[in-house]
């Protein structure tokens, strides 16, 4: 039988333990906290988390430094935040790109999008928006693909990101239209090109498809959510086009190293979501594309999980992979 004598040292040493874990969590941050993104300043991802870190640090009476790690499609960034120190100091904020596209891409990463991270909350999701030509003859998403399936092979689609680039394929296979693929170094350098007939169509975020469509230059077709959008009420869902399959969202989300105290991540949670209920950064968030929809860490780690097969079954079906 185990000594009394033992059981008491066990106890003694699962207390001292836990304990850090508690305190850190009580006092944290005790420390300036960095903010990795591993997109450039600007970028859409790292706005919004921008407008998160300002009000955590007044929320905890400490920095929070976002640090743009931009380029190698976000992979030195998850990189580092995968090595750092697990102590809450260091989140990431990221996107599917890291956490979901690129596991599909890449036969080996540097770092493991599940196992190299602990999941905090979803920061919010972004449909893409079909669009073409605003002065087409095509009035929607059907008479586009029967224009693309008459002549396989003729027609074109442009996109820069690389999420943008599955939405669209995701619209080929549904359609069962075979289109050619133009690369651009970004979702917006292609807006003209649509115009201007060169490209057939493209698929771009609700944002910038707004901006399009308002001065007249696009007109959009469907959107790839089950609901429309607010900034987009006159376009229909993918659903509502005949589309139901092409339902795809990119989204952000808050991570931070594998082994994180739990107490520290329901922390920095309870935190965030007193962050987006406030009045002003709503307002802001809703004017970026979209209300925040955070998650609790165990919905948000399932939906990563979910997400990241979701985006490979895509990518593979289209056979997309990188030049």
């Amino acid at each position: 039988m185990v000594s009394r004598r033992r059981l008491l040292a066990s106890a003694g040493a699962v207390a001292l333990v836990s304990a850090p874990s508690i305190v850190r969590a009580e006092a944290y941050p005790e420390g300036r906290v960095t903010m990795v993104v591993p997109f450039p300043a600007g970028a859409a991802t790292d706005i919004s988390a921008r407008v998160y870190s300002e009000r955590l640090a007044a929320l905890w009476g400490q920095p929070v430094v976002v640090d743009n790690k931009g380029g190698g499609n976000g992979i030195p960034a998850a990189e580092s935040v995968a090595r750092a120190k697990p102590d809450g100091l260091t989140i990431f904020a990221t996107s599917a790109m890291t956490q979901a596209v690129n596991p599909a891409l890449y036969d080996k990463l540097s770092y493991d999008p599940i196992n190299d991270f602990e999941a905090v909350s979803r920061m919010g999701t972004a449909p893409f928006v079909l669009l073409v030509d605003a002065q087409s003859p095509i009035k929607s998403a059907a008479e586009l693909s029967a224009k693309l399936k008459a002549e396989p092979g003729k027609y074109n689609y442009g996109a820069g990101a690389l999420p943008a680039r599955v939405a669209s394929e995701l619209y080929k296979l549904e359609a069962g239209a075979d289109v050619v693929y133009v690369g651009y170094k970004s979702n917006p350098q292609a807006i003209p090109d649509v115009q201007s007939g060169l490209i057939t169509f493209m698929m771009i975020d609700t944002v910038n498809a707004k901006i399009a469509i308002e001065r007249g230059a696009l007109k959009g077709l469907f959107i790839t959510d089950t609901e429309r959008h607010p900034l987009l009420p006159d376009v229909p869902t993918a659903a509502e086009a005949g589309y139901p399959g092409v339902l795809l969202t990119t989204w952000t989300g808050f991570y931070v190293p594998k082994g994180t105290p739990r107490p520290v991540i329901d922390k920095i949670n309870a935190d965030l979501h007193k962050v987006a209920a406030m009045p002003e950064v709503l307002a802001r968030l809703e004017s970026l594309g979209g209300a925040p929809k955070l998650m609790t860490p165990d919905a948000f780690a399932a939906f990563t999980r979910s997400e990241k097969q979701r985006w490979a079954d895509i990518i593979h079906r289209a056979h997309i992979s990188l030049e």
